[in-house]
């Protein structure tokens, strides 16, 4: 079956993308507001795009809200924050944490602060401002690299670049130099409402050119 993206509606793309490019891994973007409020909440369009600089990349929507009888588009919390202090945290998401991240998927108001309604730990980062999630396996502290808005209409989309200044991994998946990654257990975005775990895994090795 063909489908034609110029003749099928926003939504019906979403959902044929979704259910196909998977699984995508989920970054859990933790800010601070210029008020000094905490913010939480994960994005499952993300990748790393480059190791020199170190470069993760997510990518937030726009949230819709009513202002004066009209529909407008806003940035997501998150954004804006990224926007006014140029700094973000990355976490990853083990099984063990997968329901508290989608609690924080909530479309809460600026003023509530995710960690507390999720019952998580804020600690202190390194080098940026944001708090880490201290339940996480492993946690990005970014500085703002770039900012695109591909367009400002629903259901487009925001790159944000984020370089990577140093990175926390808890020490019980740390083998000698490298990471038990069957221990890190972190789950992947599907489509609609649906998760898969990283515990089935296969090895290929990279074929030669003899």
């Amino acid at each position: 079956m063909l489908f034609d993206f110029a003749q099928t509606s926003i939504d019906k793309r979403y959902r044929l993308l979704t259910a196909t490019v998977f699984p995508r891994p989920i970054a859990w973007v933790s800010t601070i507001s210029q008020d000094g409020i905490y913010n939480l909440a994960p994005f499952s369009f993300f990748n790393v795009f480059s190791n020199e600089p170190p470069i993760l990349i997510f990518s937030p929507g726009f949230k819709v809200i009513e202002e004066a009888g009209e529909l407008v588009l806003v940035d997501k919390d998150t954004l804006a924050n990224i926007k006014t202090t140029g700094e973000f945290v990355i976490n990853l998401v083990s099984r063990s944490l997968a329901e508290k991240m989608n609690l924080t998927s909530g479309e809460f108001a600026p003023q509530v602060n995710e960690f507390e309604r999720a019952g998580l730990t804020a600690t202190p980062s390194h080098m940026v401002l944001p708090p880490r999630v201290k339940e996480s396996p492993v946690s990005f502290e970014c500085k703002l690299y770039e900012h695109i808005e591909l367009a400002r209409l629903p259901g487009a989309g925001n790159l944000v670049l984020g370089e990577i200044l140093c990175m926390h991994i808890a020490d019980q998946l740390m083998m000698g130099n490298r990471i038990d990654m069957q221990a890190l257990d972190l789950v992947g975005r599907m489509g609609g409402n649906r998760y898969c775990t990283t515990r089935d895994t296969f090895d290929l090795a990279r074929p030669t050119t003899d």
